[in-house]
């Protein structure tokens, strides 16, 4: 199907449904404000002002996939603990469904603590376990996807290294999707970077596609870029590869052939989240068959619109519409 606006394909995101698996965490903020040094080391005293928690990694996906208008399911292992309880809180007081879910007493839910002062993050305490699963988790799991699998319409797979995914994990995930006719689209980290064979479409940031391949890539140039890409996907089967090259843009490659999309000049507050909008508006854009330039147009701008604020944070829909109405349709 053919779209004339960016209204019409925002209209067609709101009857998609999304299966995001991966690892989930909450971000949790303290804001406060740092006008001396402790005596007791050198190090700032922050003054805590608010406190706040925030659904993280593969459920910061979700909330893109909910704020661009269709329906998210997470699909993810956390601990049986009073993290876990306040994660399902979370997802409940965002109204997203939790019945993907698992929750094991022999994981913890992981957190990550950010102590901010003014715009500056000040220290970052991580509370998280990266074991992998069992194989009772492992099963439990694969079923879940299995029976989840029927009722959506596309698959993401966010992978922050935490052992929620793993190669069996994967492989029987994509091979059900592909038997389906269900598109993949993957945003992976460096353990599992060579297990994701046959996706529909590959999306790693810079620094994953070198550590990966244990190759240094050169952002600058188109001609290097399809040199690598090519033999990978024909190696791997991925039908699309899609690099954000961070202040250089986006590369992509399908169709037979290839974009790079430069970055928009921005006023850059915090990067983190980014690569979550990216792989939301992506995976969307994949579901309804659009072109990979406007795959990789409109990625493009929701990835740096979610640079100008500070902290974790999904994508403004009204905001991305007005900003590529112009720019995508003219």
């Amino acid at each position: 199907m053919s779209y004339n606006s960016i209204e019409e394909v925002f209209e067609a995101f709101k009857k998609l449904k999304v299966l995001i698996i991966g690892d989930v965490m909450i971000d949790a903020y303290i804001y406060g404000s740092a006008e001396r040094i402790s005596p007791e080391a050198p190090v700032p005293i922050v003054r805590v002002k608010r406190k706040e928690n925030r659904l993280g990694g593969a459920a910061n996906v979700a909330l893109n996939i909910q704020a661009l208008g269709a329906e998210p399911i997470l699909c993810s292992v956390i601990g049986d603990d009073d993290d876990g309880k306040n994660f399902i809180e979370l997802l409940q007081n965002q109204q997203i469904s939790s019945k993907g879910i698992i929750q094991s007493a022999n994981r913890i839910t992981t957190i990550k603590h950010r102590v901010l002062a003014g715009s500056q993050q000040m220290l970052r305490i991580d509370e998280e376990s990266d074991n992998s699963l069992s194989r009772i988790e492992e099963k439990t799991l694969i079923d879940h996807i299995t029976n989840l699998l029927k009722e959506v319409d596309l698959v993401i797979f966010e992978d922050y290294d935490k052992g929620t995914l793993n190669k069996r994990v994967i492989a029987e995930t994509i091979n059900l999707a592909n038997d389906q006719g269900k598109p993949t689209i993957v945003d992976p980290k460096k353990k599992n970077f060579k297990h994701y064979s046959n996706a529909t479409l590959f999306k790693p940031n810079l620094k994953e596609l070198n550590e990966g391949l244990k190759i240094e890539v050169d952002p600058n140039s188109h001609e290097s870029l399809d040199k690598i890409i090519e033999p990978f996907m024909k190696k791997f089967g991925h039908r699309n590869v899609m690099i954000t090259l961070s202040e250089k843009g986006i590369y992509i490659n399908g169709e037979s052939k290839s974009h790079i999309i430069p970055a928009h000049l921005r006023k850059i507050a915090d990067v983190s989240g980014a690569g979550d909008t990216v792989v939301s508006i992506a995976g969307l854009c994949l579901a309804l068959g659009l072109s990979g330039g406007l795959i990789a147009e409109l990625s493009n701008l929701g990835g740096g619109l979610v640079c100008e604020y500070l902290g974790v944070v999904p994508i403004d829909k009204e905001q991305l519409i007005k900003e590529s109405s112009s720019l995508i349709f003219s």
